[in-house]
């Protein structure tokens, strides 16, 4: 894909909107496209943070392990993002992603992110909301899904 093309296709995400088009410009020059298959793993909970991925095509479940199976805490489809914890330094994986349908998505290497948001002050308080806003809706998404298997339990006396 080229330079353009992922500047268009970072415009259209809405995890970027209201982006000044320097800072676009900026995350262009980072990114690059990437396909997965159905079933692929992307990442396990747990493994050291690599890269964050804004997704263009597909959906993919974002998992926890639990006793003998894995619970899906929330499922992402286009115009969402995957893999905030690479743009914080030093934290693992706190899900397992894996591909539902095929996906193409734009990755960024999460180091060269975190140097950029080092070199421009305001470009990092722009991720940083941003990627703020997806941990709290992370959150959220666990918690209810944590209500529903303990209700589920409560409803069906154990």
């Amino acid at each position: 894909m080229a330079t353009s093309q992922v500047t268009a296709a970072l415009a259209a995400h809405p995890f970027l909107e209201g982006l000044n088009p320097n800072h676009l410009e900026k995350l262009a020059q980072l990114a690059f496209e990437v396909t997965f298959e159905p079933d692929q793993i992307i990442f396990r909970e747990g493994d050291p943070s690599s890269f964050f991925y804004l997704i263009t095509s597909g959906k993919v479940a974002l998992e926890i392990a639990a006793p003998g199976r894995f619970i899906t805490i929330q499922t992402l489809t286009e115009g969402d993002e995957l893999g905030w914890s690479s743009l914080l330094e030093q934290v693992n994986k706190q899900f397992r992603a894996r591909c539902i349908d095929p996906v193409r998505a734009l990755a960024f290497d999460g180091p060269r992110v975190i140097a950029a948001c080092e070199e421009d002050h305001e470009f990092g308080y722009m991720v940083l909301r941003k990627i703020l806003a997806i941990v709290a809706d992370r959150l959220t998404a666990t918690r209810l899904q944590v209500v529903d298997v303990y209700s589920a339990k409560g409803a069906h006396g154990k």
